[in-house]
């Protein structure tokens, strides 16, 4: 997944930071919540883990404007605050979860889990489209032919685009969600990725738009003919 954080205390983010991307997640960190509303508006994440108590914008407020502006992102708050008034207003506002610092990461783990998988409505054994059968929780792909264990950049983008199938991915919204913010991508390498992926599930299943980027046929998704 591509995951927004938004988190003040620098040590607590880069802590989070460290431990979501051994999770195979692209995540992007600001520490602000003006910041945080200019990117919900701009950019397409598939999560996000927001501090209650931020620069500028409260995080009560962003959750607010977010969902103002039908921006359905899964959101989980957290929050020093113990107060339960204060929990239910996060709730109330449109936070998918929330958690009470401080918290162990494998429960912040598990929160995401379970707020994703609501999110998506994904069957429990997977994301299915065609003959295609990618876990979430394994990165383990499961085709007409073999299950195997994708390597981190062809899961994320096998990942993106099995939730988005039949619509057309640009180049950019994969980038995205490979590398985020931070790095940059070498010109030929997510040309590189989708050449590997079309060898393991067919090459028309992912179909070139020139000029765009890529899209994946749900017609095609696996079929043994197409490889």
């Amino acid at each position: 997944m591509r995951i927004l954080l938004v988190e003040d205390d620098h040590l607590l983010a880069r802590t989070m930071l460290d431990m979501l991307r051994e999770d195979q997640n692209t995540v992007d960190w600001l520490d602000d919540g003006q910041q945080a509303l200019n990117a919900l508006e701009t950019e397409h994440f598939d999560l996000v883990i927001l501090d209650l108590t931020l620069p500028r914008v409260d995080g009560l407020d962003v959750v607010r404007r977010a969902r103002a502006q039908d921006n359905r992102t899964p959101i989980i708050i957290l929050t020093a605050r113990t107060d339960l008034d204060e929990k239910l207003q996060g709730l109330d506002a449109g936070a998918d979860d929330y958690l009470t610092k401080p918290f162990a990461m494998a429960e912040l783990k598990a929160r995401i889990r379970a707020v994703t998988r609501r999110g998506s409505a994904l069957p429990h054994n997977g994301l299915t489209v065609g003959q295609l059968v990618l876990n979430p929780d394994s990165c383990q792909l499961t085709t007409a032919e073999e299950t195997v264990t994708l390597p981190r950049s062809e899961f994320q983008l096998l990942n993106y685009m099995m939730r988005h199938p039949d619509q057309v991915a640009t180049r950019r919204r994969l980038e995205e969600q490979l590398y985020g913010w931070e790095q940059g991508a070498e010109s030929n390498a997510l040309e590189v990725h989708i050449h590997h992926l079309r060898r393991r599930i067919g090459k028309t299943t992912i179909r070139t738009i020139r000029g765009v980027g890529y899209m994946l046929d749900s017609q095609a998704a696996g079929a043994p003919e197409c490889r």
